[in-house]
């Protein structure tokens, strides 16, 4: 048997300031905002979170 594989739903971090310039900051704040993680991306380099949805 295959393991299910969920969709990652992505949302814009309310707590993330700055500039980011490292996935692991944004990773920790992510997950202190109730998330699973998250990863700059963007031309703005922007914290974005991730959880399974």
């Amino acid at each position: 048997m295959q393991p299910a594989e969920g969709r990652v739903c992505e949302s814009k971090s309310h707590k993330f300031q700055s500039p980011c310039l490292g996935d692991h900051n944004c990773a920790l704040v992510c997950r202190n905002e109730g998330f699973s993680g998250g990863r700059c991306r963007g031309f703005r380099r922007r914290c974005f979170c991730t959880k399974l949805c």
